[in-house]
């Protein structure tokens, strides 16, 4: 955990995307060839032995490791999105942010319950969305779901962890 050149590499803004927040910008780890081979190979070696058959990646910064380890694993990707982005029939999760209410959706014929499912996002600070991407592959009913992350805050009293119920399996790769 903390790889010394992921954590050279990432890049934090002050005051962004308001005053008083440090904004942990996972697009300068992507663009990084070394990095993207640090986090896919750090990913492949905490679950290549998990029977992963879908990765799920949350809209936007999910999509681009969930697609590569899945790769890597020989796992499908199924893609969490924002309503009205899916083709097709979908089944949606609502949930509460600070200013209102948001919605996630996944195609309802994306997971089965033969299903292995990693659930993936690049930041987990509130747990909020990936709470709500949690409760909408639970419905699906797979054999289990785990859970992974980029980078964990827990700086400024954050605990996203503790959104998830208790035997939740959650990794991440940073944590600040």
């Amino acid at each position: 955990m903390n790889n010394k050149t992921l954590m050279e590499n990432l890049r934090c803004i002050q005051d962004f995307p308001k005053e008083g927040i440090i904004f942990r910008d996972v697009t300068t780890l992507f663009r990084n060839p070394d990095c993207l081979r640090i986090m896919v190979d750090e990913l492949y070696d905490i679950y290549k032995d998990h029977g992963i058959t879908k990765i799920v990646g949350i809209e936007s910064r999910g999509f681009v490791l969930a697609s590569a380890l899945a790769m890597k694993l020989g796992a499908g990707v199924v893609l969490c999105r924002k309503p009205g982005k899916l083709p097709g029939e979908t089944v949606q999760e609502s949930y509460e942010k600070e200013y209102g209410t948001d919605t996630i959706e996944i195609s309802k014929d994306a997971i089965s319950t033969d299903d292995v499912v990693l659930l993936h996002d690049d930041l987990l600070a509130t747990g909020g969305t990936m709470h709500a991407a949690f409760n909408l592959v639970e419905k699906f009913k797979p054999k289990k779901i785990y859970v992974n992350f980029i980078i964990e805050i827990n700086d400024r009293g954050l605990d996203g962890r503790s959104t998830f119920p208790a035997g939740t399996e959650i990794s991440t790769l940073i944590r600040v």
